[in-house]
């Protein structure tokens, strides 16, 4: 395959993939219960966003949601963000899970760098969760209450979700990776009861202790009643220093007496869980959405749009910190096995994810557009060395994915598969442009829109645009979309986050471009978020670390995450008088930054500024100065006279112009 394009024709579905399409069941299904009938893909998703009502009431009746309530209404005051779903229902979002297991069939396919392949059943996971479920009730953990998890990618943390959830408490998870001021950031703004933890975990060949970070989560949550460890590292009785501290085995394992899995009955509305996903200022965003909305929502995608059926083996390469964590047990939901993966993608080499798919046969296998870059410059060919036959798609997403990208994927993954680029986010959990296996796929573009999500590209003028670069909004209420934000007066700082640039319709922050077919492409970041493999960390995160050091005076942080490019993270820096930043000092903020925040944050550059560049009102000019970087006019991208210190911005001009960013 020579070089490709954005826009070259790649894959288009066979008669029988129509056929056999999740999207094509439900199609006839609508026609037959609802008396509607589309002649394609574009028709029902117009009909979805203009019935909004009606389409989410088909998803619920379609896959037959569990329930002890009935709604009175699917959609009561329908303009954003005061849209109310499915007032009076009552569910449980783990209920519906077992009540979609599949007999016979695993449930949990689990490979970690230093355990073999372990299969898990829906047996072994309903007896788990019973039993954890059990115990955290006697540790008085109730509905509303809340339980966090500083716990890796391992099949104990979806047991704990499944147990939390069945009791109507609120989950909120951390990776272990995290730094404990990144923890604590998050987790201190909902006073979590008990927590779950490990006391190491494993990453490209080395252990890493926890014991201190967890000992500084003691101390930093005085709400902690409990603390759940799995240990791996330590005997238990050095754990069992005070009774605060109970060992997971005690509790799941070793109990006396089997238990009976139960399921608390809540609203649709119900608080579910709490994800992070950081601004530019303050603390992470702490992200409250519901049991029904997200039950809704992973229903949806996983069948309709990832196509997933019995059978199928389900593998996205994730972590507890990133929402595809929870995307990927959503499919379960369609009936698949989901295969998760604890460690590094690239240890002991590049081709291990590529050997658990051949191992597995995972049928789709979802990745970052990252990890396919490397593995392109890497000139890895998967194809070749393994036997992925059973592979039927594959889902890239985190960042924008290339043409170079898609056409490496069919090259050297397999000639005959769907290859689905989607974008969404933490903010809905879900992905709200992604796969449709109707339609053809071409290199460099998303295929469209997911139904019931009314996505456009909206000029400066909030107008919809197409074929023309715009701000990504949705025009239309999702069930997914926040709740609220946690400990957030009149909701003050989730209209903020969402609503400000265009009263009454969500901006996401990232810049799209329509085609005339529909298809999308997404351009990056249109704010200041940092995104690292689809993990979203807000530039203050960051000052507060490296500010803290007493030898910086301030600090500017801009990532060039954009099409095309490689991403690279700019740390600019303001030194106190008489300071130099030498190796050591290079050392040491980044150290503080791997251990604080995370090292998937580390930046590639550091450099000495004079100053940094600020608005009148005392604002850090972010996304001027990123878009001065990533080779605009400076006349476009810099209102100077709303700057405090104008002359501070000539740096970065002539930082463009000498790296030549501008391509």
């Amino acid at each position: 395959m020579g070089h490709i394009t954005e826009g070259t024709l790649l894959w288009q579905p066979t008669e029988q993939d129509r056929q056999n399409a999740n999207l094509t069941d439900y199609m006839t299904w609508l026609s037959r219960e609802f008396d509607v009938s589309f002649d394609n893909y574009a028709a029902l998703w117009q009909w979805s966003v203009e019935n909004a009502a009606e389409f989410w009431q088909s998803i619920w009746l379609y896959f037959e949601v569990i329930s002890s309530k009935e709604a009175t209404t699917p959609l009561a005051s329908p303009a954003m963000p005061d849209a109310k779903w499915f007032e009076g229902a009552e569910l449980n979002y783990a209920e519906n899970f077992f009540a979609r297991k599949v007999a016979g069939q695993a449930a949990i396919l689990f490979k970690a760098e230093d355990r073999p392949l372990i299969e898990i059943t829906w047996d072994e996971i309903a007896q788990q969760t019973a039993q954890l479920a059990s115990a955290l009730r006697m540790m008085g953990v109730a509905k509303g209450d809340r339980v966090v998890a500083y716990m890796p990618h391992i099949p104990e943390t979806i047991v704990a979700l499944f147990a939390v959830s069945s009791l109507g408490a609120i989950w909120s998870g951390c990776s272990p990776d995290f730094g404990s001021r990144s923890v604590l950031d998050r987790f201190q703004q909902i006073e979590p009861k008990v927590l779950l933890t490990v006391d190491s975990y494993q990453y490209g060949g080395k252990t890493f202790d926890r014991r201190e970070i967890i000992s500084e989560l003691n101390i930093g949550l005085p709400t902690l009643e409990k603390i759940i460890v799995v240990s791996d590292i330590v005997g238990e009785e050095e754990q069992a220093e005070n009774n605060k501290f109970v060992a997971w085995s005690d509790l799941v394992y070793d109990s006396d007496e089997s238990q009976e899995l139960t399921f608390e009955q809540v609203s649709f509305d119900h608080p579910l869980w709490v994800l992070y996903s950081s601004g530019t200022t303050g603390l992470p965003k702490p992200i409250v959405q519901g049991h029904g909305g997200i039950l809704l929502e992973h229903l949806k995608m996983s069948s309709l749009h990832l196509d997933l059926k019995p059978g199928d083996r389900f593998f996205w390469y994730t972590s507890t910190g990133w929402m595809m964590w929870n995307f990927l047990i959503g499919g379960l939901l369609a009936g698949a096995t989901i295969v998760i993966y604890d460690g590094s993608p690239g240890y002991p080499n590049l081709n291990v994810l590529w050997e658990l798919a051949q191992k597995v046969g995972i049928t789709y296998f979802g990745t970052s557009a990252a990890f396919i870059g490397v593995c392109v410059k890497a000139n890895l060919t998967p194809g070749e060395s393994y036997d992925l036959r059973r592979l039927r798609a594959v889902g890239s997403t985190g960042s924008p994915l290339t043409p170079e990208g898609f056409a490496w994927i069919y090259k050297n993954v397999h000639p005959n598969i769907a290859l689905e680029s989607v974008s969404g986010g933490t903010d809905l959990c879900t992905a709200f442009l992604g796969g449709c296996r109707l339609l053809p796929i071409y290199a460099g573009e998303i295929q469209g829109a997911a139904l019931g999500a009314d996505v456009k590209a909206f000029n400066e003028s909030g107008e919809s645009v197409v074929d023309e670069m715009g701000e990504l909004v949705i025009t239309r209420p999702m069930p997914s979309m926040p709740l609220f934000f946690w400990n957030d007066p009149g909701d003050e700082r989730y209209r903020a986050s969402y609503f400000e640039m265009y009263p009454g319709i969500w901006r996401h922050g990232d810049w799209i471009k329509f085609n005339e077919r529909g298809g999308c492409v997404i351009y990056g970041r249109s704010d200041s978020t940092i995104n690292r493999q689809g993990i979203r960390m807000g530039t203050s995160e960051l000052y507060r670390t490296v500010e803290s050091l007493p030898e910086v005076q301030d600090s500017l942080v801009i990532d060039l995450e954009l099409l095309g490019r490689e991403p690279y993270l700019y740390l600019f820096i303001v030194l106190k008088e008489d300071r130099e930043l030498d190796d050591a000092l290079k050392s040491k903020i980044k150290q503080s930054i791997r251990t604080e925040i995370s090292p998937r944050h580390l930046p590639n550059e550091i450099a000495v500024i004079s100053e940094v560049p600020y608005t009148l009102s005392g604002k850090k000019m972010e996304v001027p100065v990123r878009r001065v970087l990533l080779g605009s006019p400076v006349e476009v991208a810099v209102n100077v006279g709303a700057m405090r210190n104008p002359k501070a911005i000539d740096y970065f001009v002539e930082l463009a112009e000498s790296v030549a960013i501008d391509d």
